[in-house]
């Protein structure tokens, strides 16, 4: 990205919020910080060339916001950013829009350059080994998950599982690969 880019950083965490902002403008871009939906998409916002949006809200799911930012701002370039990566959700996050995931954390330029990229790269290597069973339970989780449309109780249900074990599940960090 070698233009100045107008971005808005959506995450409900003000202290990452306020630094990755700064440190987006200390690489020459304007920078808009919001902490929660209804400021993102308030009307007095102007036009964003990107954002960058945290999955996770406290009372929301940036999933929810790549719809009505595109509506707003048609050629918005929209990064996932969470620190609760997994398949499901990168893959619905592409499919309404965004034109990246990534999992935290992940630093400025990582960011820039996803925001940038405007193709796939088809020379991607696989992985060396499969996912952990831990790893593989966290996916299907997810992916039930977003099959009822975040719902935890309807997830619980289908699941099999205790709502309450549902949840600690949820709070609990991806396993790393």
């Amino acid at each position: 990205m070698n233009k100045v880019w107008r971005i808005l950083v959506l995450d409900d965490d003000a202290v990452f919020a306020e630094t990755l902002g700064r440190a987006l403008a200390r690489r020459g871009h304007e920078t808009v910080v919001a902490g929660t939906a209804e400021e993102a998409l308030a009307p007095r916002q102007r036009c964003f060339d990107a954002a960058v949006l945290d999955l996770r809200l406290a009372t929301d799911s940036g999933l929810r916001l790549i719809k009505p930012l595109r509506e707003i701002h048609p050629d918005i370039r929209i990064l996932l950013l969470t620190g609760y990566a997994s398949i499901a959700t990168a893959v619905e996050a592409i499919k309404l829009g965004a034109v990246h995931y990534l999992p935290k954390p992940a630093g400025v330029d990582d960011i820039l350059q996803a925001l940038g990229r405007t193709e796939g790269n088809p020379e991607a290597d696989p992985p060396e080994e499969p996912m952990s069973v831990d790893r593989l339970e966290w996916e299907y989780i997810q992916k039930v998950l977003a099959e009822n449309e975040g719902n935890l109780s309807a997830t619980a249900r289908a699941l099999k599982m205790h709502r309450r074990t549902l949840q600690r599940k949820l709070a609990k960090r991806p396993v790393r690969e």
